[in-house]
Parts: structure tokens; C-alpha cells; sequence
């Protein structure tokens, strides 16, 4: 089975909690670190669409860059593209743990949702 990807920033105890989890639970996964190496466009793509859509759940909407850079009223205003070449381009504004893998596609860590999505793997 080929392994899922998580995205993480070590300084986050909800990236390190769910690191905790996926070792636990015997999960082969690859671990990048966010900010140095953000997803990609197709990986970011993946990621809207099992989120329905919603652009905003892409986004780490606490954090500082995000705030600074005045998203929260400029992302309604920004077309898909241009918020995915956003995201892209900066890891620090992506909602983490961002965790890829075959048929699952998970954006912050919540464990019931975790276990019903990665059963399979």
C-alpha cells in the first residue's frame, strides 16, 4: 500500500498529535514539513474537492501571515486559482496537518474523522 503524506510544521502540537496518531495506529506515512516544502497545485486541488469546494477550509485562518495579509476579506474576492497559487507558494498560510493519500484527503487533525478515513490503509 503506498504510503499517505502529512504535511506538518514541528513547532504544532496538533501536527505533532496526529503524527502520535498515524504511528500508533501502524500507518505508513511520509511526513514534509509544510512550510519549506507547501503541497502543490495538483495536491491542493486534491484537497478542495474532498472538502467540497470550500476554499476557506484550505486556509490556516489563525495564523499570523493570513491575518497580516488581510485574507479573510480578500479570499471571496481571489478566483480558485489564484488562492491555490497562494497556498502553493506558502506553506505558512495552509491549515495543517494536511494529510494526502490513495482516496483520502484530510485537512486538520480530528481522530473520529481520521480513523473512519484511514480504516482502510
Amino acid at each position: 500500500m503506498k504510503p499517505v503524506t502529512v504535511y506538518t510544521l514541528a513547532k504544532c502540537s496538533t501536527c505533532r498529535e496526529a503524527v502520535k496518531w498515524l504511528q500508533a495506529h501502524g500507518i505508513t506515512f511520509a511526513e514534509k514539513p509544510i512550510r519549506e516544502t507547501p503541497p502543490g497545485l495538483p495536491e491542493l486541488e486534491v484537497m478542495l474537492a474532498a472538502q467540497g469546494g470550500e476554499m476557506r477550509r484550505l486556509f490556516n485562518t489563525s495564523g499570523l501571515e493570513y491575518r497580516a495579509l488581510g485574507l479573510a476579506q480578500q479570499l471571496v474576492r481571489l478566483d480558485e486559482a489564484e488562492a491555490l497559487r497562494l497556498l502553493a507558494g506558502n506553506g505558512s498560510l495552509v491549515k495543517r496537518p494536511f494529510l494526502l493519500g490513495p482516496g483520502v484527503a484530510l485537512v486538520g487533525f480530528k481522530e473520529q474523522a481520521w480513523a473512519e478515513a484511514l480504516a482502510g490503509i
